[in-house]
């Protein structure tokens, strides 16, 4: 058995596309912010948000083997995924309030819907990998003698 199995499969591409999350979300609200700020200082502090949201959740999931992460992780993606129902929501009820790009915007529609639907994943992972639970392996099988 591997010292870190939850690190394996479905958990290891969860926390890459976490990470690619967080880079991308980072470098476009940093750009957004430091160049037109004043134009759109809602979207663009959403965006910041999100790139928070995304650092925290990726750190949390690897850390997720401890009770205290493993809450931090849920806290942070349930955030996500409320921040990308309500801010894909409004672009459509109040569309004048996101004439700029943000990253939860349109439900994610310009990261491919993965902000929508990592969050999902997220959760469902964090529901069948909780702490403290250890798969054992199958018992060795006795052998007997034919004596």
């Amino acid at each position: 058995m591997s010292p870190r199995p939850r690190m394996a499969g479905i958990g290891r591409v969860l926390v890459i596309l976490y990470a690619v999350m967080a880079l991308a979300a980072s470098g476009r609200s940093f750009v957004q912010i430091v160049e037109r700020f004043d134009e759109a200082p809602l979207a663009y502090s959403l965006s910041a948000a999100a790139a928070g949201v995304y650092i925290l959740a990726t750190l949390a999931l690897v850390f997720a083997g401890s009770r205290t992460w493993y809450v931090v992780a849920w806290v942070a993606i349930c955030f996500e995924l409320t921040g990308v129902i309500v801010v894909g929501s409004l672009t459509f009820l109040l569309p004048e309030l996101f004439d700029h790009q943000t990253v939860w915007q349109w439900y994610g529609a310009g990261y491919l819907f993965i902000p929508l639907a990592l969050p999902v994943l997220g959760l469902w992972w964090l529901t069948t990998h909780r702490p403290g639970r250890v798969e054992e392996p199958a018992p060795e099988p006795v052998e007997r003698s034919s004596w």
